[in-house]
Parts: structure tokens; sequence; C-alpha cells
């Protein structure tokens, strides 16, 4: 459900997407207000749901994950309990960063972080193993373009 935001709202939430570690008093004076009202429009922007979670978002070759594989799967299983045990699957995999659900040929897209092909071959394996699946292609990154977790306000 849609909530209704102004732009002094909008901008909060430019703001906090950019960099939400910084202080209430820089995102005050960035939006043009003080401290007080910004502070409970974060706020409120919290209970309605707006603002989901704070975290940090992590390099991931840093972290020695340099592969990022696009996964795309067909099924010919469409049960409830396929689908409860596939999610169920997805969900306890930490390499899975993203999961979608599609319309068209492809039935789910994945985007799974690894070192390297050695460790998406694990992760595969382990996934058919658990769950019967009719066709996988995976596709390597070659390069990261563009990637953000901010969103168009």
């Amino acid at each position: 459900m849609e909530v209704s935001l102004d732009q002094t709202d909008r901008n909060i939430l430019k703001a906090l997407q950019a960099d939400a570690s910084q202080s209430l008093e820089d995102i005050a004076k960035t939006v043009g207000s003080s401290k007080t009202p910004v502070w409970n429009r974060i706020k409120k922007l919290r209970e309605k749901g707006v603002i989901k979670q704070d975290t940090v978002v992590l390099d991931p070759e840093s972290l020695g994950l340099e592969a990022c594989f696009f996964v795309l799967i067909r099924t010919s299983e469409h049960e409830a309990d396929w689908q409860n045990k596939f999610l169920e699957a997805l969900r306890a995999r930490p390499e899975v960063m993203e999961a979608h659900r599609l319309a068209g040929d492809i039935d789910y897209i994945l985007k799974v972080r690894v070192a390297n092909a050695r460790a998406y071959d694990e992760f595969y394996q382990a996934l058919i193993a658990e769950v019967r699946i009719y066709n996988v292609t995976a596709l390597l990154s070659m390069e990261e373009i563009k990637s953000t977790t901010a969103l168009p306000l």
C-alpha cells in the first residue's frame, strides 16, 4: 500500500539512502529543517513501514565473493508444496542475494554471490539435491555496471 509522502519526507529518505549513518543534524541541514521535526518524520516513516531497516552495504570482492551469477530457473512443478520447499531452500542459502518470481518463460531469477565458479557449482548441486528443477541457466556477470539500493524518489 502506497504511503503519502511530501517533498520533505522524500528529501529525508534521499539523505538516508545516501548515508544512513549521518547525524540527525546533518540530515536536518540537508532538508532545510531542524532536528526534532526530522526525527519525528523518520519515526513516522519507520512506523508506516517506509523505512524497513538500517544496514550497511559491504564490498563483496573485498570479502572474497568475486563471482556474481544470475540464475534463471524453469520448473515444471507449480504446486504449493513444491513452491514452499523451493522458497525455504532459497531463504536458507546466504549466497542468494535476491530471488524473484517472474512472468514469462522463466519462472524464477536469482542473484547469487559466491567466491568463484566452483562455489557456484556447490550451491547449484545443493539446490538441485533439495528441490526438483526442470531447467537451470546460470549467467556469470562479467562486470557490474550499476548497483544501488537507493530507490528513485
